[in-house]
């Protein structure tokens, strides 16, 4: 819940870069930062979770699916890694709760039409925002989720910035929201 999160993981309005269109997302992962981009250079702030360094994938995508309590399926690639920990969810996967690692809702990522398996979702685990964690994806805490959820609409642009030093993710110069 977002009142177990330190005041300086809450939700704020910031002023970004000019040029900067409204109503897009930038994550910017050195900062475990969501950016939800405002007309007149400004933007809502969320803190996040990432993925892990070898499975954070900066790019460009659009949200083309919007999902409530999402079921969740562990990828093929996240069972290789960790068949201890997702081989039991492979057949039927998860069914959406409060014990779901999509958490209460989840924006769904794509390139070219194709999903990307990344999302932007909801997690009752506070403790890892701010931290590189996940199997790919953006983490805020439900509360945060459902409040950003409301206010994105499907067909929005996502912009994940790359690691610093991440040999993983190329440079995509120009793109610093907040430069």
């Amino acid at each position: 819940m977002a009142h177990e999160l330190p005041e300086k993981f809450m939700p704020r309005e910031v002023e970004i870069a000019p040029g900067i269109a409204p109503g897009e997302i930038h994550v910017m992962p050195d900062e475990f930062a969501l950016y939800w981009t405002q007309p007149e250079g400004r933007a809502i702030r969320y803190s996040v979770g990432v993925g892990r360094d070898d499975l954070y994938h900066a790019g460009s995508y659009i949200v083309r699916v919007k999902r409530e309590w999402p079921s969740w399926k562990p990828t093929p690639a996240m069972i290789r890694r960790e068949p201890e920990k997702y081989e039991q969810y492979e057949e039927e996967g998860m069914p959406g709760g409060l014990d779901n690692p999509l958490g209460a809702r989840a924006l769904y990522l794509f390139i070219n039409g194709r999903d990307t398996y990344l999302r932007i979702h909801g997690t009752n685990q506070p403790s890892t925002i701010g931290q590189a964690v996940s199997n790919g994806c953006a983490r805020l805490v439900n509360d945060h989720i459902i409040e950003l959820y409301e206010k994105v609409p499907v067909g929005t642009k996502v912009y994940l910035y790359p690691k610093a030093g991440n040999p993983y993710n190329p440079d995509r110069n120009g793109m610093d929201p907040h430069s």
